[in-house]
């Protein structure tokens, strides 16, 4: 480019500036909304922000340096929480000094079981064995883990509570893990299907066994941790449906109107009784520093199953989705290697469905439903399917726990639902094909996209969008304008 053309660029850039600062605020306003840069409308309903995560640094120019790399330990928090412990259990806990060099050499094996460990080895985390014993059971894990206590949910009512209507669709749309900082009184949400989701889960572990709910040596720690993380919160977020015993070893479940013992069976067996919600704990290989799947309950998978994924590395269980390898593999598992305890997080994933599968692994009869357009299927059977997951690092096991559940909403729902016709239809018809065929979404597309033209012109019509509107990624995204008063309107708030 020659000098000329770049200072007369330079020079337009500058009158361009001078000329906008010079504007009144509407004036403003109109040219930020003409570039696609307006601010909220006050008008609109406000809903609150979720924080982007930021993107982790790099650690290595290769995957083969995470070797070295380890999360960031929690252990510090010990010196405040040992001040108000018992003095048995300080005696316990030993002298609190920490040498990297003796931590080093002193790992937990892949598969070692730390109840017959000796007392000085680690977890990588930094903690001993020593310090997680005397820890005990039902140590203050929001201390731990410097993640807030949820605060308690007096109101909510199991019968009639609904889940948040998450829609996380985005324009445009590229295979990223759009991940956001998780709401800490959200981690573990419960509805008016809890019954019926506890039953159905525990008969689907009546019929498959390992396929849906397995643990590998070497997860016992990470699998009590999580069990004893889970029942401590939903004790504190729902304390008139859940409490615990003093001593730890009982819960109370008034919902189901049991007492159980939480010791007398595996972890992931007491959550399968009690918490209709999927789990999966990655661990840490030493010999290599990749993450691989070494528990799990998970029974609203779909096309696989724990079984089919136990043992693997994260980009093993990855594989089938387009793009990973390319564009997500190296970032996810620097992500993986260094992710702190204190910062949970969370995201969505969709998919549109024939009625409601829950659990549909490779061969099941279900799949059928996919082979073909039904020319009979009516529109009050496809259901839109919402994953919403969260990914959160244990601070004792350092394991990285991810969970989710399955959420169903019936199409017609989109109806009133401001601008979430229009940017579906946007993603099922525009959007890179290879992902939508990872998607599966095209044996439902014969009805559903008529059903989204035909909400998107009402919304249109009754003035609910404008006709020029472009679909693009809400600002409330993953919900849409007015969603808290038509989910408190469902609850009949």
């Amino acid at each position: 480019m020659e000098l000329t053309t770049v200072v007369w660029l330079a020079s337009a850039l500058v009158l361009s500036l001078i000329g906008f600062l010079a504007l009144n605020r509407t004036e403003k306003d109109v040219v930020l909304r003409r570039l696609g840069l307006r601010r909220r409308d006050a008008s609109r309903p406000a809903t609150p922000a979720l924080e982007k995560q930021a993107s982790s640094k790099p650690l290595a120019s290769s995957t083969s340096d995470l070797l070295d790399a380890l999360p960031p330990s929690q252990r510090g928090q010990l010196d405040t929480m040992v001040k108000t412990m018992p003095a048995a259990q300080r005696q316990a806990m030993g002298d609190l000094s920490f040498d990297p060099n003796t931590f080093a050499r002193s790992l937990l094996d892949f598969e070692e079981d730390y109840r017959t460990a000796d007392d000085s080895k680690y977890c990588y985390s930094g903690f001993s064995v020593r310090e997680i014993k005397a820890l005990g059971d039902f140590p203050d894990y929001s201390a731990l883990s410097e993640v807030p206590k949820p605060t308690p949910y007096l109101e909510f009512d199991i019968d009639r509570a609904k889940p948040r209507p998450y829609r996380p669709f985005r324009w445009a749309y590229h295979q990223t893990m759009s991940l956001t900082k998780m709401e800490s009184d959200w981690w573990i949400e419960l509805e008016s299907t809890y019954k019926t989701r506890i039953a159905q889960r525990k008969a689907l572990y009546a019929e498959h066994g390992t396929s849906v709910l397995h643990w590998l040596p070497g997860s016992e720690l990470a699998c009590k941790e999580l069990m004893e993380m889970v029942l401590q919160y939903v004790c504190q977020r729902y304390p008139q449906y859940f409490s615990l015993s003093a001593d730890g070893a009982r819960l109370e479940n008034r919902i189901l109107g049991v007492e159980a013992d939480v010791r007398a069976k595996h972890p992931l067996l007491v959550l399968l009784d009690h918490v209709p919600e999927d789990f999966g704990i990655m661990l840490r290989d030493p010999r290599s520093g990749y993450y691989h799947l070494r528990a799990g309950l998970i029974c609203s998978a779909l096309g696989w199953n724990v079984g089919s994924k136990i043992g693997m590395k994260l980009h093993e269980i990855h594989e089938p989705i387009p793009d990973y390898k390319e564009k997500m593999q190296f970032s996810m598992d620097r992500f993986f290697s260094k992710m702190p305890a204190s910062k949970p997080i969370q995201r969505g994933s969709w998919g549109l469905e024939v009625n409601q599968p829950l659990y549909m692994p490779p061969g099941d009869p279900h799949e059928a439903h996919r082979a073909e357009q039904d020319p009979a299927l009516a529109e009050s059977r496809v259901h839109l399917r919402v994953d919403w997951q969260t990914l959160r690092r244990l601070p004792l096991s350092a394991a990285v726990v991810f969970n989710f559940k399955a959420l169903f909403t019936p199409l017609q729902e989109f109806r009133d639902e401001p601008y979430v016709p229009a940017l579906v239809r946007k993603v099922l018809t525009d959007a890179k094909p290879a992902l939508m065929r990872y998607k599966n979404t095209w044996h439902t597309e014969h009805v559903v996209l008529p059903a989204l033209d035909r909400f998107a012109k009402e919304q249109v019509d009754n003035g609910l969008v404008d006709p020029d509107w472009e679909p693009k990624t809400l600002e409330e995204s993953p919900w849409f304008p007015g969603w808290q008063d038509k989910w408190h309107a469902q609850q009949g708030f």
